[in-house]
């Protein structure tokens, strides 16, 4: 019994805020005639205000992020299309990318020096997954199995750990750049405050939200493993 709420809470732990973030988005993705432009208009404008040279904005269907190398701030249809607080704080949240990288702001080496090494991380974890199967096959030894199993184990948890590590940028993006944008360019009525900071809060925490949701991707790689070595 202990061990069931013991998985169950486990589960929540890793999925919930994954969740969380789906559903505030939801809740205050509703459209709304009251707001004057769509996410994708607030974007362009918001470049122009800050002399954003050479940054752009493009429809994706990739999510919302900012690209550093094409310098664009990249929306989803529902955000670049959309009249909502979901719409406008998110891509007050992504042109907050684009400024922290055009002010050549320090905390842009977080994401810059560890997302890459994080994305080959997990590519090297996957690799060394589907690899002991054949390990096994070819060589008929386990235990050189179970060690490029834990090897691949370790870099995928070395790779969520560093999702971890770009959270301050993702926070300064947010709640540095964007809320105070959207508050003092008056592009939010102040009984929408509430909302947007929780619109912005959801944006901050999805690198976390996904790192999280590679734990129970490592878990089904641990229970094919297993099989593979048994």
């Amino acid at each position: 019994m202990l061990f069931i709420i013991a998985f169950v809470l486990l589960l929540l732990l890793i999925y919930g805020p994954h969740v969380w973030i789906r559903q505030v988005m939801r809740k205050h993705g509703a459209h709304d005639d009251d707001i004057p432009g769509t996410g994708g208009e607030l974007a362009q404008h918001l470049i122009n205000r800050f002399e954003l040279s050479g940054v752009s904005v493009e429809a994706t269907d990739l999510g919302d992020h900012y690209s550093p190398v094409d310098k664009a701030v990249r929306l989803s249809g529902d955000i670049y299309n959309g009249r909502s607080i979901t719409a406008l704080a998110v891509a007050a949240h992504e042109v907050g990318h684009a400024i922290q990288y055009h002010r050549q702001e320090a905390i842009t080496h977080l994401r810059h020096r560890y997302l890459p090494l994080a994305n080959s991380i997990q590519k090297l974890a996957v690799g060394f997954f589907f690899a002991v199967p054949l390990v096994l096959a070819i060589f008929k030894v386990p235990h050189a199995a179970i060690v490029m199993g834990v090897v691949g184990v370790a870099a995928m948890l070395a790779s969520v750990l560093i999702q971890f590590i770009i959270l301050p940028m993702e926070l300064d993006a947010s709640f540095n750049k964007a809320l105070p944008i959207l508050v003092k360019g008056d592009y939010i009525r102040k009984e929408q405050y509430q909302a947007a900071n929780s619109v912005l809060k959801a944006a901050a925490f999805t690198y976390v939200a996904a790192a999280l949701v590679d734990i129970l991707r490592l878990g089904r790689w641990l229970t094919i493993l297993r099989g593979a070595i048994r």
